[in-house]
């Protein structure tokens, strides 16, 4: 298992990309995944940091460490978004791997704290998250928010 940070490997950029919309992005937003990616290359601040996960070469996982997940609580930040792992992989806590090097990439960013906004109940409390509140997404949604400390 290689975890791929995208700011430090750039030349996984175009595979991230196309990674990442192929899981998350509807037609509608392709363009953010893209430009997210692509900028959080050339900046010097901590965030965003985009991860691929490969298994002998293979993509089986991606994940994002964001300032927003699209969620009205904008005085949290950072946060976990776009966890992924493809189903032939999972139950094998892959996507604690990916946690994990949120975790530690927004500590050494100066964070003492990690977010994720998400539906699944039991999944991210074994790994070190608690539920704190919900939160309203711009489309009408709402989803359970999740704070680890780091």
């Amino acid at each position: 298992m290689n975890i791929i940070s995208i700011k430090d490997n750039p030349e996984y950029k175009e595979k991230a990309i196309q990674y990442f919309q192929s899981k998350w992005a509807s037609k509608d937003s392709m363009m953010v995944y893209e430009d997210c990616i692509t900028n959080c290359i050339t900046t010097s601040r901590p965030l965003p940091q985009w991860y691929l996960l490969e298994n002998n070469g293979v993509v089986i996982g991606c994940a994002g460490l964001v300032t927003n997940d699209f969620i009205s609580r904008m005085d949290l930040y950072p946060w976990v978004c776009a966890l992924y792992i493809e189903e032939t992989y999972r139950g094998n806590a892959y996507g604690s791997k990916l946690l994990e090097k949120a975790k530690v990439d927004a500590k050494s960013g100066g964070f003492s704290s990690l977010y994720l906004s998400t539906d699944h109940i039991g999944y991210y409390e074994k790994y070190g998250f608690t539920y704190i509140g919900q939160g309203y997404h711009p489309w009408g949604d709402s989803s359970r928010i999740y704070e680890a400390s780091l």
